[in-house]
């Protein structure tokens, strides 16, 4: 049976794969619900450094929820509301996650696949994406989690503009306004994820990890002040990684990271 969504790993990247091709990927309750226990066996898995989420072969990111659904998950208020639970618990699992996430997105990138991307780390799109968010040509409101993020990300003008008027926009633009990091020509964004995601595993993944709870902090309140935030750093001081690190630097030669 062909799964619409599923882990692939190959040390040391593990792949979230959107597999529904006949539909763009639309994305289905049973999607969102799957998500959470692909994130914990990525996560699990020692020797896997980085997560890709992408949408495979199907031409599509994520061409946004599948309405076909519409009548049952949202027939009643409750519902909507184990629905929405569902997918805020997805888009948790993947900004919370303990490595890195990169989405490499190509195609169309609407509604909820805009919520999938930026619940990740980093973002990589082909220059023929198009994005948009789309709430209000459904008469709904874009899910507190999911304008946090974008408001992060583009800030609130931007925000504003895209949840006001639910315009498809080009990848340009979306690079422009800081919706996606990095642009690449069109077909190349998964190639482009996994080079960068190389990158970022040759180096220490403590330091990976440790930079993204800071910055997570940093997002959430932390001060120069928080005890998290300066036990974190002097964490820094006596984790292996550190030890070979500068032994490296001395020695002249590539250092060797054994964190995992």
């Amino acid at each position: 049976m062909t799964l619409p969504i599923r882990l692939d790993i190959a040390v040391p990247l593990a792949e979230i794969v959107l597999n529904k091709p006949e539909r763009r990927n639309a994305l289905s309750v049973d999607m969102w619900a799957a998500i959470p226990a692909l994130m914990a066996e990525a996560n699990a898995t020692p020797d896997v450094k980085l997560i890709l989420l992408h949408g495979g072969t199907a031409g599509a990111f994520a061409a946004g929820a599948d309405i076909s659904e519409f009548e049952t998950i949202y027939a009643t208020t409750d519902s909507a509301k184990a629905s929405g639970q569902r997918i805020a618990d997805a888009l948790d699992a993947i900004e919370n996650s303990e490595k890195p996430v990169i989405a490499a997105i190509e195609g169309a990138c609407v509604g909820g696949g805009v919520s999938l991307a930026m619940a990740a780390d980093l973002r990589v799109a082909g220059a023929g994406v198009k994005f948009g968010v789309t709430p209000g040509k459904l008469g709904l409101v874009y899910p507190a989690g999911d304008t946090r993020r974008l408001l992060s990300a583009v800030g609130p003008g931007a925000t504003k503009d895209i949840l006001f008027t639910g315009r498809i926009f080009a990848a340009e633009e979306a690079k422009s306004l800081g919706l996606i990091d990095r642009l690449v020509e069109t077909g190349t964004a998964l190639e482009a994820a996994r080079t960068w995601a190389g990158e970022i595993a040759a180096i220490s993944q403590w330091s990976v990890r440790a930079t993204k709870r800071m910055i997570r902090g940093l997002q959430n309140g932390w001060t120069e002040e928080t005890p998290e935030a300066e036990s974190l750093f002097l964490n820094g001081f006596s984790n292996e990684d550190f030890k070979e690190g500068y032994k490296a630097f001395l020695e002249k030669r590539p250092a060797k990271f054994t964190y995992r």
